[in-house]
């Protein structure tokens, strides 16, 4: 049986080609980012929706005192404000990181990874959505921020996805599991 198994070519321990019942494995994984994706980007997508909608142009809701408000804020710069004249600039990377991305997902057969990559897609395409639909123009447009805690910066649902999928990568890398699901040790 195991002469007939190398002829035919299936992969042997070692190889390194996935074993077949590894593709299933890795489409279901593709799915999990894609499903992760849609919900941060549905999540960011409504509640940017429901800002402009209720809180623009109306004063700061208090949530938890002076420790955490809800405040419409236009941000045409990166974190922080950063960079206002760059907005086109912000615009390209963001189109950069989705498309690396999806080159990313091709590879993809861990859970852990998926679910980063997804948080990470959905907050650059909130963003990305924001930058392409709203005013001043196309490319130009200014993000919606609106989560204001006291002495930080004012931010959005797009980008907590984009920081608790960046902070995820980093653990995952440190413990060594790489996106086909394999561990290494350094």
């Amino acid at each position: 049986m195991a002469e007939a198994e190398r002829i035919i070519g299936t992969p042997e321990v070692g190889d390194d080609a996935q074993p077949e019942s590894a593709a299933p494995k890795g489409r279901r994984r593709i799915a999990a980012l894609l499903v992760v994706a849609l919900l941060a980007y549905l999540l960011d997508l409504g509640t940017k929706m429901l800002v402009v909608a209720k809180l623009e142009h109306q004063p700061p809701i208090e949530i938890i005192g002076d420790l955490l408000k809800f405040e419409a804020v236009r941000n045409p710069g990166a974190a922080f404000g950063f960079g206002e004249a760059f907005t086109i600039i912000f615009t390209g990377i963001a189109a950069a990181v989705i498309v690396v991305i999806v080159r990313l997902a091709r590879k993809l057969y861990s859970l852990p990874w998926a679910i980063a990559l997804g948080l990470l897609l959905g907050g650059a395409l909130g963003n990305l959505t924001d930058r392409i639909f709203r005013s001043p123009g196309v490319f130009r447009g200014a993000v919606v921020d609106f989560i204001a805690p006291a002495h930080f910066a004012v931010f959005n649902i797009a980008d907590s996805a984009i920081v608790c999928g960046g902070i995820l990568i980093v653990l995952l890398s440190f413990k060594g599991l790489d996106p086909d699901g394999t561990v290494h040790k350094d």
